[in-house]
């Protein structure tokens, strides 16, 4: 038999299981025993939380290559290519690693049925374990208690934020939802908490697992000044570092959770924690985080896409100098459009609103974007597209000199402008 591609096999993933998300640990447990279950690595940080969580694995993948560790990251989803993953050493793994790891998983699940998720965190956790790093830093995908990432115990936990998204799964309020995400905390191991009011859901439940809590703005804060600013622990230690080169002011709080995460673990000396730290400042890998494409008018793409995400779109566009400004949003239809809508407000001077439903089944169409934006902003100016592509070339060519474009809302918005930015 023919051996498949990486495209063969992303496919196959997504046609055996009839759940595109099946929480709980059990079936992807008793697939990793089978595959004997080796270490990933000689330390293992885990970050949870409902945003901020790409950007702090890129401060805590920078942070620790600037230690001159070995370090393998594991996130989702991704943007342009399925590769970009799972990264070893700085670098996507290939499609060859890819498909041999998707190989064994097959040989060793048996009848059991995996999804397209767990397939790939399996991966991620075999390719790791071949490839003798020292810390691998994971992404939760969703929630935390039942994630499939959660089958590794992890020596240190960061949980960013926690605000209401994939309330079906989750619950629906702050409470419920720290408390699913509180899972991914261990007995007697460091969590650090990057929020500085967070749900009290949360924080009993990581005093019940027995975690050593590290709290935002009790064991450690930040404060800036111009074009520096100040990390410090209760434990006296003080870091003045340079401005993340990472956009928006939420970024300052995820860089200092990742600082107290490597604080917390001892993987880096202290008398190199301040150096260590200020290398991990400059150009993490974390593409559409408010990510600049330049020109003129500016291109901005971001992959926020629930209230949360908003509201720090907001702050980051309260820091930047007058003009208009043009959205190109797109969402899926399990998002809070109407949160999202209000929490930007009149920051917008035009929606350019763009159908997702070309795109995936869970895309909402432009017409039911313009029909919510019409119940929360009566007063916005908008129009609508049948796909980003077409809302873009719009964007492009109603706005004028010293003007930006904000194209967010979803990871299908920001490849697609990525993609034609790049063609």
């Amino acid at each position: 038999m023919k051996p498949r591609t990486l495209a063969e096999w992303l496919d196959y993933q997504q046609r055996i299981h009839p759940l595109g998300v099946d929480l709980g640990l059990d079936r992807v447990n008793a697939v990793w025993q089978r595959m004997g279950a080796p270490a990933l690595a000689q330390r293992v940080m885990t970050v949870g939380g409902t945003n901020g969580k790409g950007s702090t694995v890129a401060f805590l993948e920078n942070m620790l290559a600037a230690a001159g560790l070995g370090v393998g990251c594991y996130t989702s989803p991704h943007l342009m290519r399925y590769n970009e993953r799972i990264r070893i050493g700085g670098a996507d793994a290939d499609d060859a690693a890819l498909v041999r790891s998707f190989e064994r998983i097959e040989a060793a699940r048996g009848d059991i049925p995996l999804t397209y998720f767990e397939f790939g965190t399996l991966a991620a956790f075999d390719l790791f374990s071949r490839a003798d790093i020292d810390v691998a830093v994971l992404e939760v995908g969703l929630g935390g208690r039942l994630d499939a990432v959660n089958l590794v115990d992890a020596d240190a936990v960061v949980i960013t934020t926690v605000d209401l998204d994939h309330v079906e799964w989750l619950g629906p309020d702050r409470d419920s939802i720290g408390r699913e995400k509180a899972g991914i905390a261990r007995r007697d191991k460091p969590a650090i908490v990057g929020e500085l009011q967070p749900p009290q859901g949360l924080l009993d439940t990581l005093t019940s697992i027995g975690a050593r809590v590290e709290r935002a703005g009790s064991h450690f804060s930040f404060e800036r000044s111009t074009h520096r600013w100040r990390w410090q622990h209760r434990d006296g230690t003080t870091l003045t570092l340079p401005d993340p080169e990472l956009a928006a002011p939420v970024q300052y709080a995820n860089a200092s959770a990742a600082i107290a995460a490597l604080h917390a673990l001892h993987v880096v000396n202290a008398n190199d924690l301040e150096r260590v730290a200020a290398a991990g400042m400059h150009l993490p890998r974390a593409p559409a985080r408010l990510q600049s494409f330049g020109g003129d008018p500016v291109l901005i793409v971001d992959v926020g896409h629930n209230p949360q995400a908003a509201r720090a779109l907001a702050d980051w566009l309260d820091t930047q100098a007058g003009g208009r400004v043009h959205a190109v949003y797109g969402a899926l239809s399990d998002k809070d459009v109407g949160g999202v809508m209000m929490a930007l407000g009149t920051r917008i001077t035009h929606w350019h609103l763009a159908g997702l439903d070309r795109d995936t089944e869970r895309g909402l169409p432009a017409a039911v974007l313009a029909g919510v934006l019409q119940q929360v902003l009566p007063r916005a100016s908008f129009d609508t597209y049948v796909d980003v592509q077409h809302a873009l070339h719009a964007a492009r060519a109603s706005a004028r000199h010293g003007e930006r474009i904000l194209a967010f809302g979803s990871f299908f918005v920001a490849a697609a402008v990525i993609a034609a930015t790049a063609g």
